[in-house]
């Protein structure tokens, strides 16, 4: 192995102890950060990243409360609990956790989330605030990939930059932010014809598609980045898109799956539940402040 291994995980401690000194100051001045998790149904699948998130949280400073609702409960019913959380001001963040029941729609209750408690950076305003620049409740994980980049002593402007996956939560943020820090980006999907051609000629490569062993070292430039976003089950072991074995071998720096990007996306919500707070305490100053 010849590349460096980034360390997801160091990067995301030292995030948490920025996030839990700003949650110190804003809990002194009355306004404690808490969010709220929201399940519904069987919650197997979502335990583990409650659990993490939870943790996570107290590490940081910030409170967490995680809430479970029947399947049985209606779209309009969820639509109301998010209003109530929405309108309480003890509640700073909310998340919504991932599988839902077929009939209710995630898109739906991220966009009943109201931004400035969208920690997760999913509803439309946030994803397209990205298009202006403005990450201050940017979609997690895509900004986790692009924290870790910019942790590289590599300059951003001018940096040839390929993006394998452009889903709306992941691939087409981080192209935006790439171009937003002043990159040159290339964004690779199901119908480009030779992604390797566009790989190999790339400073940097992100990948977040969900097909294991996607990336081979030999679709590399030698000494490129590659931030692996992919999260996959393969024979009882979760790998990433790339692999790794081939990869890091051409690499000069790759993310591990897991302890690359994961750890860093949970640093970045608990960083978005803080900044939440603080856009909340200054609204509500605002709207409230006495007639001089």
């Amino acid at each position: 192995m010849t590349a460096t291994l980034i360390d997801g995980k160091a990067i995301a401690a030292r995030m948490r102890d920025e996030t839990r000194a700003e949650a110190g100051r804003l809990a002194a001045l009355g306004w404690a950060p808490r969010l709220v998790s929201i399940s519904v149904g069987d919650v197997a699948a979502a335990e583990l990243y409650v659990r993490n998130q939870q943790r996570s949280a107290e590490a940081a400073g910030v409170g967490f409360e995680a809430r479970n609702y029947p399947e049985s409960i209606s779209l309009e019913q969820l639509q109301g609990v998010l209003a109530g959380l929405n309108a309480d001001p003890r509640v700073n963040g909310i998340i919504i956790q991932r599988p839902l029941p077929a009939h209710i729609p995630v898109k739906a209750l991220q966009k009943a989330v109201h931004p400035m408690k969208d920690v997760e950076g999913m509803h439309p305003s946030s994803i397209g605030n990205i298009v202006y620049n403005d990450l201050t409740l940017g979609p997690c994980t895509a900004v986790a990939a692009v924290e870790i980049l910019k942790t590289l002593p590599l300059k951003m402007e001018g940096l040839d930059v390929c993006v394998i996956g452009h889903s709306e939560i992941v691939g087409k943020p981080i192209a935006f932010l790439m171009m937003g820090l002043g990159a040159t980006v290339t964004v690779c999907h199901h119908m480009t014809r030779q992604v390797a051609v566009h790989s190999r000629a790339a400073d940097a490569v992100f990948v977040a598609v969900g097909k294991p062993g996607l990336v081979r070292g030999e679709m590399l430039k030698p000494g490129a980045a590659l931030i692996d976003i992919g999260i996959n089950r393969v024979e009882g072991r979760t790998v990433g898109d790339a692999d790794f074995a081939s990869c890091a071998e051409v690499a000069g720096w790759i993310t591990p799956v897991p302890g690359g990007v994961g750890p860093v996306t949970v640093a970045i919500l608990m960083k978005n539940a803080v900044l939440a707070t603080a856009m909340q305490m200054d609204h509500y100053r605002t709207a409230f402040a006495a007639a001089v």
